[in-house]
C-alpha cells in the first residue's frame, strides 16, 4: 500500500522528504529556545540525552580512529602485490581511473596522475580516462594535449573525454564521470574485449594522490572476495596535501576530517563509499552509472547499487591513504570562503535523502533490519550535522537564561553541571583525535620557530568557532535551501 502510494504521488512525496530534513534541523536547534519558557524540564532531558549520545559519539570515534590507524600503518608495510600475484587470475585484473575535473590547475592533475604512474601494479593492467569539461574550453583542451603527451606511453590506455553541456544533465561531478565511464565501457570491452569481469573502476578526483601500493591492495581484495560484483571499496582519505599553508581554521577542521575519515573505515556497518573509491566495472555496468540528474554522486551511487542488488551491496575498507587538498584560495580570506563552499556542498549530500527514503520505502523485498540500518544511519548523520553545534555547545545554558524560575529548581541548577560533566568526558576522546592526527600528518617542511611548535596545539582552541562556521552553518544553509526549494549549483573547491 505504501509503495502503491509513493509511485502515485512520487513529486509530492519527493518534495515533503526535501522539506523534511530541514524542518527536523530547524526544529530541534529551536527547541530549546522556545521550550525553555513552556516545558524547560522536556529541555533539560533533552539536552542530557543528547550529550550523552555526543559522549558516545566521541568514544566510538576515537576507538575506532585508533584500530583504523593501526591497521593503515600495518597496510602500509605490507607487501600486496606479491600476495595478489599469487592468487588465480591475476594477469586478467584490469584496473580504469576515472579522474573528473573542471578548472583544474595542471600542476594538480599531473601530480594524481603521477600517483596512478608511481603504483606498483603492472602499468599495462591499468587505464586512465581523463574526464574534462567541454565547458572549460581551450584551456582544458590545451591542459589534455600536455598530459597525453606526457602520460601516452605510460599506461595501457589513456582516454580523454570531454563532457559536453546536455540540458537534462546537472553540471557536476557525477554526470562528468558518467560520460567519461561509459565511454571507457565502450572502448576497453566493446572494442578492445576486456574482460569486464575482472575490471575495477577508482573513482579519483583530480587532487587524490594514491598509495603506491592502492592498485595491489585492490587487485588482492577483488580477487579473494567471492562477492567482488557486489563490493565498493573505499581507501582512508587524508586532507593533508596542503596542510601547513592553509589557514589555522581550515587546518583545524581538515584534521578532524582526516580522522573522521580514518576511523569510518572501521566501521564497516555504516561505511558508505565517499569522494575516492573502487568498484566492479561490472556492477557499474549494471546499475547503470553515476546518475546525471544530480550533485552528489557518491553515497548516490552506493544507495542506487544497494537497492538495485536487493541490499546484497557493501563497502570494503582498504587501509591505505588517498590524500587530498584541504581547500585553498589565493588570500587568507578567499580560502574560508572557498572551504565554506566546500562544506555546504558536502551538506549538500542530504538532498539526496529523499531518494533514499522513497527507496527505503518501497523496496520492502529487502530485510527491513538491513534496508533500515544502511539508510537510517547515513540520515542521522544528514539531519544531525546542523544540529549537534548548538545542542552541544548552547544548549545547557539556554533554558538557564531564558526562564529565571527554572534556574532556580533544582535541575535548573543542576542542568550545565551534568551538561558541563559529561561533555568534559570527551576531553579524553579529543586528546586521542589530536594524536593520530599529530602521528598521520606529514611533517612540516623547513624550519619551524619554537613558537609555532608551540601554538600548534592550541589551534584547537578555535575549535568551537570553526566548527560553527564551517559545520553547522554550512550545513543549516544546504538545509535551509532544500527545505525551501533554493536548489545549489555545483561549484568545483579552488585549486591553487
Amino acid at each position: 500500500m505504501i509503495k502503491e502510494f509513493v509511485q502515485k504521488y512520487d513529486k509530492q512525496v519527493h518534495r515533503f522528504l526535501e522539506i523534511l530534513p530541514g524542518s527536523f534541523s530547524w526544529s530541534l536547534i529551536l527547541f530549546p529556545v522556545w521550550g525553555s519558557f513552556w516545558i524547560p524540564h522536556y529541555v533539560a532531558y533533552y539536552i542530557i540525552l543528547f550529550d550523552i549520545f555526543w559522549l558516545y559519539k566521541s568514544a566510538a570515534l576515537a576507538i575506532t580512529a585508533v584500530i583504523s590507524h593501526l591497521k593503515l600503518k600495518a597496510s602500509q608495510k605490507y607487501d600486496w602485490l606479491e600476495d595478489a600475484k599469487k592468487l588465480p587470475n591475476f594477469n586478467k585484473v584490469h584496473h580504469l581511473i576515472v579522474v573528473p575535473t573542471y578548472k583544474e590547475p595542471l600542476k594538480t592533475i599531473e601530480r594524481g596522475v603521477d600517483s596512478i604512474a608511481d603504483q606498483d601494479f603492472p602499468k599495462n593492467q591499468i587505464s586512465v580516462c581523463l574526464a574534462f569539461e567541454e565547458r572549460e574550453g581551450g584551456e582544458g583542451r590545451q591542459k589534455s594535449a600536455v598530459l597525453v603527451k606526457k602520460y601516452k606511453d605510460v599506461f595501457a590506455n589513456l582516454l580523454v573525454t570531454f563532457h559536453p553541456d546536455i540540458p537534462s544533465e546537472v553540471k557536476g561531478k557525477s554526470s562528468n564521470e558518467a560520460y567519461g565511464g561509459k565511454y571507457a565501457k565502450k572502448i576497453l570491452v566493446d572494442k578492445q574485449k576486456l574482460d569486464i569481469n575482472y575490471m575495477t573502476v577508482t573513482s579519483k578526483d583530480a587532487d587524490g594522490v594514491f598509495s603506491e601500493k592502492y592498485l595491489s591492495a585492490l587487485t588482492y581484495y577483488f580477487l579473494i572476495n567471492e562477492n567482488r560484483y557486489l563490493h565498493f571499496w573505499q581507501p582512508v582519505i587524508l586532507y593533508y596535501t596542503n596542510i601547513w599553508r592553509v589557514p589555522a581554521p581550515i587546518r583545524v577542521m581538515n584534521s578532524l576530517g582526516s580522522v573522521w575519515q580514518t576511523a569510518s573505515n572501521s566501521r564497516t556497518d555504516r561505511l558508505v563509499n565517499f569522494s575516492m573509491y573502487s568498484l566492479s566495472l561490472k556492477l557499474l555496468d549494471e546499475v547503470g552509472y553515476w546518475d546525471v540528474d544530480v550533485i552528489p554522486e557518491d553515497f548516490r551511487l552506493f544507495f542506487k547499487s544497494f537497492f538495485a542488488k536487493d541490499g546484497k551491496v557493501e563497502v570494503e575498507p582498504i587501509f591505505l591513504p588517498v590524500y587530498a587538498d584541504a581547500a585553498e584560495s589565493t588570500t587568507y580570506f578567499k580560502s574560508l570562503v572557498n572551504f565554506y563552499e566546500q562544506e555546504k556542498r558536502w551538506a549538500w549530500g542530504v538532498s539526496d535523502d529523499a531518494y533514499f527514503i522513497k527507496k527505503w520505502l518501497t523496496h520492502t523485498h529487502i530485510p527491513f533490519w538491513r534496508r533500515t540500518v544502511r539508510v537510517f544511519k547515513v540520515l542521522e548523520d544528514h539531519f544531525l550535522w546542523p544540529v549537534n553545534w548548538f545542542a552541544i555547545t548552547l544548549g545547557a545554558t539556554i533554558p538557564v537564561i531564558l526562564n529565571p524560575v527554572f534556574a532556580q529548581t533544582v535541575m535548573g541548577q543542576n542542568l550545565p553541571r551534568v551538561s558541563f560533566g559529561i561533555l568534559s568526558a570527551c576531553w579524553i576522546f579529543l586528546a586521542t583525535i589530536l594524536i593520530i592526527d599529530f602521528r598521520q600528518r606529514p611533517k612540516r617542511e623547513g624550519e619551524v620557530s619554537l613558537i609555532k611548535k608551540i601554538m600548534m596545539p592550541f589551534e584547537f582552541v578555535l575549535m568551537p568557532v570553526v566548527t560553527l562556521i564551517f559545520s553547522a552553518l554550512p550545513g543549516i544553509d544546504a538545509h535551509t535551501r532544500l527545505m525551501l526549494g533554493k536548489y545549489l549549483e555545483y561549484k568545483v573547491t579552488e585549486k591553487v
